[in-house]
């Protein structure tokens, strides 16, 4: 009975390389995360809107979006402005679209008179298109009011 020898290879070398595979769909992932959380974290504004069954938005591809949060602040677009600027604002816009839709979201707690100043300062301004942006759903009904 003859005994072989068993043969040696060599030891395997080793990797001067970087395996890109792994790397590049952690990057992936990780964009697709950012590209859905962006848009997200881009609305800071949280407001209590009303709810309404006929809430849609309207056609039309140019507005300006206004709204006053529940501590009364003005929000025209992304920028914080007081009284006076916002009416200063509104007449700059008006009069460079004449034809674009106000869209107006105002927190529920906040007083109608506020909401009517600021539809007279629209329209003083020239924008005659108002919307109110509302969450879709149906509407609580309100308490009814205590006789005396």
């Amino acid at each position: 009975m003859k005994f072989g020898r068993l043969e040696r290879r060599e030891a395997p070398k080793p990797m001067g390389e970087i395996n890109m595979t792994p790397l590049i769909d952690v990057m992936l992932v990780l964009l697709v995360i950012f590209i859905i959380a962006a848009p997200l974290m881009g609305s800071a504004l949280k407001l209590d809107l009303p709810k309404s069954d006929a809430a849609a938005p309207g056609p039309g591809a140019r507005f300006i979006a206004l709204a006053v949060t529940p501590q009364g602040e003005y929000v025209l677009g992304e920028d914080k402005l007081d009284a006076k600027t916002l009416r200063e604002r509104l007449t700059q816009l008006a009069s460079r679209q004449p034809d674009a839709e106000l869209r107006l979201s105002a927190d529920q707690s906040v007083p109608y008179g506020k909401v009517a100043q600021l539809i007279g300062w629209a329209q003083q301004a020239g924008l005659n298109r108002i919307a109110f942006v509302a969450e879709p759903g149906e509407a609580a009904e309100p308490a009814p009011a205590a006789k005396r």
